[in-house]
């Protein structure tokens, strides 16, 4: 499970809505469990620099490092990472299947249409399999 406070899931959805028709995309911080409950206590928006924003997202290496140095300092960890998905729904498509890299990590997806938020584990002893998790607020 992931619990989303109420103010950062508005945030991200208020995000989402204003990127349309790009998708958006972050990073969120704060108490990690692995396969347990994990606690967003802040959310990283970061840019969507993918070739083809429409349809992926991608965040830049130089500031994903710098927003993992801000959650360190802070002494967060990383829960996760979101991104929208403006014509689709709240699951991982095949692309985020193959592009997933943190293991355990949750993968929250805004769906526009409808408009709902879902959230997803990336388990690597599950070839590579995404698990539904239940999202919580605060």
């Amino acid at each position: 499970m992931i619990v989303i406070p109420t103010d950062s899931r508005e945030t991200i959805l208020e995000r989402a809505r204003e990127g349309d028709p790009d998708e958006i995309c972050g990073i969120l911080g704060g108490e990690y469990e692995p396969g347990g409950k994990s606690r967003v206590h802040s959310q990283y928006p970061t840019e969507n620099v993918a070739d083809t924003p429409r349809t992926r997202y991608d965040i830049d290496p130089e500031e994903q490092l710098a927003v993992f140095e801000r959650l360190e300092n802070r002494g967060e960890e990383i829960v996760g990472f979101y991104h929208s998905h403006p014509r689709g729904p709240p699951r991982p498509s095949a692309t985020d299947a193959a592009r997933a890299t943190w293991p355990d990590r949750s993968y929250v997806i805004v769906s526009l249409e409808p408009l709902e938020i879902g959230s997803w584990r990336w388990r690597t002893g599950t070839d590579g399999q995404f698990e539904r998790e239940r999202v919580a607020g605060d």
